[in-house]
């Protein structure tokens, strides 16, 4: 297929309706995305080529340009020195350059409209290609996010099994063993420690109660 059906053949393609019909379609935009580099690689290798033609050929017409220039002065000179015989050939000499000169603006009118359609086409093509990637990027995303929740909903459903549940109640069911625990040995250790401060506050008292005795002579 040469690049310019392909580029009719892309320019006029309906995008979502060929996703539409794919088995594939990331693996379709993947393949699109390809076509339209290669073609753009095509294109621009195409024009750049016309426009390196175009500016020999503006050199050449230049040269032409000059020519008709220089042989107009020779003509007036050879009349300015009575020589009619070579202002002649002068003139006809510039006739020449002249013609040259013509044919090298209408190639160069020529060549402006071709790089003016490559240019064209490559923009089309550019444009059309931005569009691809964009609808890629929005597949990614809706990929990416699919995924994402599949596996949110795989995470919860273990979450939910009986297996998971069981082990998270026997785990709970540990804590509270263990909170029950330590409450009753704070409670022993508090016990036991009002007994002793009984104890210590009695011998208190009764050595004031012995102090007043021998105070009172008894």
């Amino acid at each position: 297929m040469g690049v310019f059906s392909r580029f009719l053949d892309i320019v006029n393609a309906n995008i979502n309706s060929l996703l539409d019909k794919a088995e594939d379609p990331e693996k379709m935009i993947k393949l699109m995305m390809q076509e339209m580099e290669d073609t753009l690689i095509e294109l621009k290798s195409s024009c750049a080529a016309k426009m390196a033609n175009r500016a020999k050929t503006e050199r050449t017409y230049k040269e032409a340009e000059s020519a008709v220039r220089r042989w107009q002065a020779r003509a007036e000179l050879a009349i300015s020195k009575a020589r009619e015989d070579l202002a002649r050939e002068a003139l006809l000499a510039k006739k020449q350059a002249k013609s040259e000169m013509d044919r090298l603006k209408e190639e160069l009118g020529s060549y402006d409209e071709v790089i003016r359609t490559a240019k064209d086409e490559i923009n089309q093509i550019e444009d059309k290609l931005a569009a691809v990637k964009q609808k890629y990027q929005m597949m990614a995303e809706r990929a990416k996010r699919a995924r994402e929740e599949q596996a949110a909903q795989e995470t919860l459903k273990r979450a939910n099994d009986g297996a998971t549940s069981s082990r998270f109640s026997d785990m709970e069911e540990k804590i509270d063993r263990m909170q029950a625990n330590n409450d009753l040995n704070r409670h022993t250790s508090s016990s036991l420690d009002d007994k002793f401060r009984d104890l210590e506050e009695m011998d208190d008292i009764d050595a004031e109660i012995e102090e007043l005795r021998k105070r009172a002579g008894l």
